[in-house]
């Protein structure tokens, strides 16, 4: 391993360092900036307390437990998805060797050594791995969203002031769940781009600012968001 890292060429640290730096720059501006009120995760955050508040109104919730089932089933989806990606790069490692030789027959100018395929291999499995875990704790936190839900009394029970703290607990927590399942979601896109390493360093770059231009133009320029910005203005 240290002689894979020591292999590695001034171009293949700046593009890793591109790569994370760009990734955690998007993070940074669409999470913990005024920019995130602007992004379609941060208008839907405002419909799930909506969708709350209405709850607490009503005494027959079965469609509330219906969409968070829904919710719960998508998470559980792309945990069970990181779980197999994570088998199939420890699957590739087992065939670094005939890799290696398929490498060396395409038009490649720097065709990499197992170590150092290897390694790149390994960081893959490490963003798997970062988005399984944020897929397990945002269905995680759906589950205790449930229960704060449960914990809103009916409306001939308790008075609407109290209905609606308890309404809004439930809506944090579901906000914050989706957060990590955003995360989690972003995971596996910028795992997509990071393929692009598996070419070279500069394509590795490429794939990283495709990847970002697409999360960013459907966080701030897509039809759906624009559902939402038409009846904000409406």
């Amino acid at each position: 391993m240290t002689n894979a890292l020591a292999a590695l060429t001034t171009a293949d640290h700046l593009a890793l360092a591109a790569f994370f730096g760009i990734w955690l720059l998007f993070e940074v501006l669409t999470q913990h900036t005024l920019l995130k009120h602007k992004s379609l995760s941060g208008m839907m955050a405002h419909k799930r307390r909506e969708w709350m508040l209405v709850l607490a109104e009503r005494e027959l919730r079965i469609v509330d437990t219906s969409i968070l089932n829904g919710l719960q089933h998508g998470t559980a989806f792309f945990a069970s998805t990181s779980i197999l990606a994570i088998g199939g790069c420890f699957a590739l490692l087992g065939s670094a060797d005939l890799v290696v030789e398929i490498y060396q027959d395409l038009p490649l100018d720097n065709t990499p050594n197992r170590g150092i395929f290897e390694l790149k291999v390994l960081g893959l499995t490490v963003l798997f791995v970062y988005s399984f875990f944020k897929f397990g704790w945002a269905f995680r936190l759906f589950n205790y969203c449930s229960i704060l839900m449960g914990a809103v009394q009916q409306p001939d029970k308790a008075p609407l002031e109290e209905r609606r703290r308890v309404a809004l607990q439930a809506a944090e927590m579901n906000i914050i769940a989706s957060h990590h399942f955003t995360a989690g979601l972003r995971g596996i896109f910028f795992a997509l781009g990071y393929l692009g390493w598996f070419v070279g360093p500069w394509v590795l770059i490429a794939t990283t600012v495709f990847v970002v231009l697409v999360l960013a133009r459907r966080q701030f320029r897509s039809r759906a968001r624009a559902v939402l910005a038409n009846e904000e203005n409406g």
